[in-house]
């Protein structure tokens, strides 16, 4: 087995319990385009992947006719507007993050959502600078459950991908991880049973999502395969 050299994060529902604001913050974009109807069935659908994808196949389905341009200004102005209040950080998650730097692990975050967002979210949460590297969906050609970003953050940490671990809370960023032949820790967000399969196949699964999680068995584990010869 491959030892764990640096550790990739990411954001929304893994270290901040940031859906319900993405909720909000999108049923508000809809309702002006006429899609009062947007629940959190439907939201769901969309857990994990970037604004931009979600809007595209939104575009589809719906008779939206505005620029993706303006869609991707007013769905982040109004997630600004709430996140600057409404963002709260998951202690154990936290509490595992400082283990690791502690430690002198390299460690990244790479999240679906907006530069403007993430630099917002950071600061509200008191995480500011706690990263060697910080990417948004936007450095990237394609948004997970490809692994472009979870790959580019591996280059920037200077760390062969086999060496990384991924944590993530959803669907698409479980596949995203286990596309760049990464370790993953798993968090599902959504309760589901049977689980889709790729969180059967994650390394370190906490079943019942972030209740499940302690920062002192991840660390035990990471730092047990960190030590493999």
């Amino acid at each position: 087995m491959k030892k764990i050299k640096a550790i990739i994060f990411d954001l929304d529902g893994t270290l901040v319990d940031s859906e319900p604001n993405y909720f909000a913050s999108d049923k508000r974009l809809l309702a002006e385009y006429g899609i009062p109807d947007f629940d959190e069935a439907m939201k769901n659908k969309y857990v994990g992947i970037g604004s931009r994808e979600m809007l595209e196949d939104l575009k589809q389905i719906y008779p939206i006719t505005e620029s993706m341009e303006v869609l991707l200004r007013k769905k982040n102005d109004y997630y600004l507007e709430i996140a600057r209040t409404g963002t709260v950080a998951y202690p154990e998650m936290i509490k595992f993050l400082h283990l690791l730097k502690d430690s002198h692990y390299p460690v990244a975050l790479a999240s679906g959502s907006s530069p403007e967002v993430i630099e917002l979210v950071l600061s509200v949460t008191g995480l500011t600078g706690q990263f060697d590297v910080v990417l948004s969906a936007e450095n990237v050609k394609r948004g997970k459950p490809s692994p472009d970003i979870f790959l580019e953050a591996a280059r920037r940490l200077g760390v062969p991908a086999e060496n990384c671990l991924v944590v993530e809370d959803s669907r698409y960023g479980v596949e995203a991880a286990q596309n760049a032949g990464m370790y993953c820790i798993a968090l599902p967000c959504l309760a589901a049973d049977p689980l889709p399969d790729c969180f059967g196949r994650a390394d370190f699964l906490c079943r019942n999502g972030i209740a499940d999680f302690t920062a002192e068995k991840a660390f035990a584990w990471v730092t047990g395969l960190s030590e493999q010869k």
